[in-house]
């Protein structure tokens, strides 16, 4: 062993020792370990004999597939208490206000943190001395877990409750990053931070950038991911696929989710209620033909007219009823961006049925980080014209981010 390997063996704590080495590895990539393998195999002295909260949902589980809470449950770490983001514990609900319960495999009581509690309580913490948080993020602003953490770290400090990230990759890389920076003014719990659509950022990284932003660095510990690099996506880790939401059935979903979500803000619909949700624009209205023609080609994309019929969509749209639609298919995702594909959309939408596309003022603002996007088209402004309105901001995020960054 070196000097110099000494000399970083006294400032850098052992997990991030384990990244630092996977990424230098060589040639040949090495297996990618989630944060809840990385603490089990490297870290457990971060929660060894300490009362244990975690908030997680479907989406802990390890290389293998395993719930985190059987993991640490053979571990012999001490669980007493479980906390869940939006759609539950086990994921699958899509309801304004998720209620309390009891696991009923371990007896553990599962405090919801969506609705009207958004952080835990002092008496949530009451047998709590550390908290786990381990959610899968989808690499878009519009999803509301970082928020669930950030507000679980506020909530935590004053009670002396460190919180530590199990991290986990962005699952459409953390190379690229596309769309208009939230404007703070429009800040809610489904876009918390000011960042682009798409950040290209992991869980931790963003509790970093967040923390930092709250006052709160003291208070966070991120356990990384050990042997992923930002170029790769989620189907090049090996890791299981588990929908980190209802309506995230796949990777080519997460993969146009940072346009076509900000359409839910809108009368059209984005394929809730179908097994492709995020990969069509529909309406019984749409002339699929003639925006296709004014959008032009997009880069890494392909598209083709269909029909779906959307059953018991949790976004109210359309139920039952035939849609013209565009399907939407990902062939070079590294030139792809969504985020210009939603400005032409939108911008064609409008010019061909400008008469039948309506806005949600207040959800199409709040998805998009401003009331700029909306204004813009109602004004007639091309979506490339739009499109480029943003990238100073982007430039200035891709600046301001780097010192938050784990991985290379």
């Amino acid at each position: 062993m070196t000097a110099q390997t000494d000399v970083i063996r006294q400032w850098i704590p052992a997990w991030s020792l384990v990244m630092v080495g996977c990424v230098a590895a060589g040639a040949s990539r090495p297996a990618v370990r989630p944060g809840i393998d990385v603490l089990l195999t490297d870290s457990l002295q971060l929660v060894a004999g300490r009362r244990v909260g975690l908030l997680t949902n479907q989406t802990g589980v390890d290389a293998r597939g395993q719930s985190d809470v059987e993991r640490l449950l053979r571990a012999g770490v001490r669980l007493t208490a479980l906390f869940s983001p939006e759609h539950g514990f086990r994921g699958v609900l899509d309801q304004e206000n998720i209620g309390q319960g009891v696991d009923s495999a371990t007896g553990l009581p599962i405090y919801s943190l969506y609705g009207q509690v958004q952080g835990p309580t002092p008496a949530m913490l009451e047998n709590v001395d550390v908290l786990l948080v381990d959610l899968q993020d989808v690499g878009t602003r519009a999803y509301t877990y970082i928020s669930t953490t950030l507000l679980t770290l506020k909530a935590a400090a004053p009670q002396g409750r460190p919180v530590i990230v199990l991290d986990r990759p962005d699952p459409i890389g953390g190379v690229a990053v596309q769309g208009a920076v939230l404007d703070t003014t429009f800040a809610s719990f489904v876009g918390f931070l000011p960042v682009p659509v798409r950040h290209g950022m992991t869980m931790g990284e963003l509790a970093r950038l967040g923390a930092a932003r709250l006052g709160l660095s003291a208070g966070l510990r991120v356990v990384p991911v050990a042997g992923w690099t930002r170029d790769q996506w989620f189907d090049e880790t090996g890791l299981p696929w588990v929908r980190p939401s209802p309506n995230m059935p796949s990777l080519e979903s997460a993969a146009h989710y940072p346009g076509t979500v900000v359409l839910e803000g809108t009368n059209l619909s984005v394929g809730r209620g179908t097994p492709i949700a995020f990969q069509v624009v529909a309406a019984p209205w749409l002339d699929p033909a003639r925006v296709r023609s004014l959008v032009g080609d997009v880069a890494g994309l392909a598209m083709s007219d269909t029909v779906i019929t959307p059953q018991s969509p949790t976004d109210g749209k359309y139920p039952g009823e035939r849609l013209s639609a565009l399907r939407l298919r990902v062939t070079d995702r590294r030139a792809y961006d969504p985020t210009l594909l939603a400005a032409r959309l939108l911008a064609a939408i409008h010019r061909v049925h400008g008469d039948r596309l309506t806005f949600n003022a207040a959800g199409f603002d709040r998805l998009a980080g401003s009331s700029a996007w909306r204004l813009a088209v109602e004004a007639g402004r091309s979506g490339d014209d739009i499109w480029r309105s943003w990238q100073p901001g982007i430039a200035a995020f891709e600046r301001a981010r780097e010192p938050y960054l784990l991985y290379r």
